[in-house]
């Protein structure tokens, strides 16, 4: 029996992570709430409070499923209170990667985090199919990293996150390094900055009189069918007349620096900003 310790149980990720956690016949969950809200909330589904420092020092795993702000004044209060060879996880890198976790050598500090499901998936059921966080219908996949600890607590804590977050697609292992390029550099910086910058583009095709349902099923159309190509779902090649307005649109819409989101200082600024809220 594994007791895992919820921190910010009642909160929308606690909530997915205690409802996944609590099919698991083989593990015991402890529930820790800081608001009168939350314990509200957790009473009024049926689940008990534990106080922090009882569960802190009863665990085998602490799960801060809480915001990036408030993970390095948790993990200070918790960590010093964890049994040896106890682990915290996190479900974020940024506080990890930013140096926010006290200094514990035996205490494991894993973190975890999910794909959500994919663009491109084989997924039947319209459950699966609009599932677009995962951990419940559809299948994703999921990066983790060992932050410190025995190679051994690996193993444990990817089976504990392919239960928090299960279906499972595949399971990558990286490092706390790579996670911070994954999220926020790829995922946030880049990738989110995109898609807020095509959404804003179809916005202003409305304002100057495109209808608006004509716009989004043109734009996500195109999307969806220009995904599969730039990414190799299709063996298909854009125009010419598409590759010439691309190269153009590029000297408009981006700095020519712009991988540099990449550089690690860069990223270090980003999750500094992210931390401190």
């Amino acid at each position: 029996m594994t007791t895992v310790a919820i921190i910010g149980a009642a909160g929308k990720m606690g909530t997915r992570i205690s409802n996944r956690l609590g099919e698991d016949p083989g593990t015991r969950l402890l529930y820790v709430e800081g608001t009168d809200a939350g314990l509200a909330r957790l009473r009024e589904r049926g689940d008990e409070p534990t106080p922090i420092e009882e569960a802190a020092r009863a665990a085998d795993v602490v799960v801060a499923a809480v915001p990036d702000t408030l993970i390095g004044q948790i993990a200070h209060q918790v960590v010093p209170l964890m049994r040896s060879g106890a682990m915290f996880l996190c479900l974020d890198p940024a506080a990890p990667y930013a140096g926010e976790l006290p200094d514990r050598p035996d205490v494991t500090y894993f973190v975890t985090h999910p794909s959500h499901p994919p663009v491109f998936n084989d997924e039947t059921t319209e459950a699966a199919r609009r599932d677009y966080w995962g951990g419940g219908f559809a299948k994703q996949s999921i990066v983790s990293a060992l932050v410190q600890g025995p190679e051994e607590h690996f193993d444990v804590g990817q089976r504990l996150s392919a239960k928090m977050f299960g279906p499972i697609l595949r399971t990558h292992r990286v490092t706390l390094e790579q996670m911070a390029m994954l999220e926020p550099a790829l995922s946030e910086t880049v990738a989110l900055t995109c898609i807020t910058v095509m959404r804003e583009a179809m916005d202003e095709a409305i304002r100057r009189g495109v209808p608006a349902e004509a716009a989004r099923d043109f734009l996500l159309g195109h999307i969806n069918v220009e995904l599969a190509i730039v990414f190799e779902e299709l063996d298909w090649k854009v125009s010419a007349g598409a590759e010439k307005a691309v190269s153009e649109a590029r000297r408009v819409l981006l700095q020519p620096d712009w991988l540099s989101v990449f550089e690690p200082e860069r990223i270090r600024q980003s999750v500094a900003r992210i931390v401190a809220g």
